[in-house]
């Protein structure tokens, strides 16, 4: 099962993986809430709603490190849960397990550009969230996200 794991830069260096956490996936909710959508659209729709969820992970971070990151992983669908009875977006579901690098497909990371509109959009700028709700995340192999985060793996 494809999923998308909102993540943040400093998370590319760790040599372990990334931990369990609320992710995204195309789930029946999704495609019942997109139902003109196909496989591809609701791939895309899932990870445009993990980038909106990193930006909860990146208020902590110093503004150099403020970028949207979704990581797309493939795992068994045995280390997906639904979430249920709380609210949430379509394509929520829980990662029970952690995901090691070798399960990683790509990340979606947003570029050098962005970290002001990050910033901005996580002090309540809503010009900034219109923007950096238009801007697109840039797609890295899997080879590149230690570097990525700061370290070679």
């Amino acid at each position: 099962m494809r999923i998308y794991l909102p993540a943040s830069l400093p998370e590319l260096a760790s040599s372990s993986g990334l931990s369990a956490r609320l992710v995204h996936a195309v789930t029946p909710a999704l495609r019942s809430a997109l139902p003109d959508e196909d496989e591809e659209g609701l791939e895309y729709a899932a990870q445009l709603l993990a980038a909106d969820d990193s930006l909860d992970l990146l208020d902590a971070l110093p503004p150099a490190a403020r970028r949207r990151v979704v990581v797309a992983a493939d795992v068994p669908e045995s280390l997906v849960e639904p979430v249920e009875g709380e609210a949430h977006a379509p394509s929520v579901v829980r990662l029970v397990g952690g995901v090691g690098w070798s399960d990683v497909a790509c990340a979606h990371v947003d570029e050098a550009a962005a970290e002001r509109d990050v910033t901005a959009t996580l002090a309540g700028d809503d010009d900034a969230a219109d923007r950096l709700a238009e801007r697109d995340l840039l797609w890295y192999d899997v080879s590149e996200l230690a570097t990525l985060g700061g370290t070679a793996r």
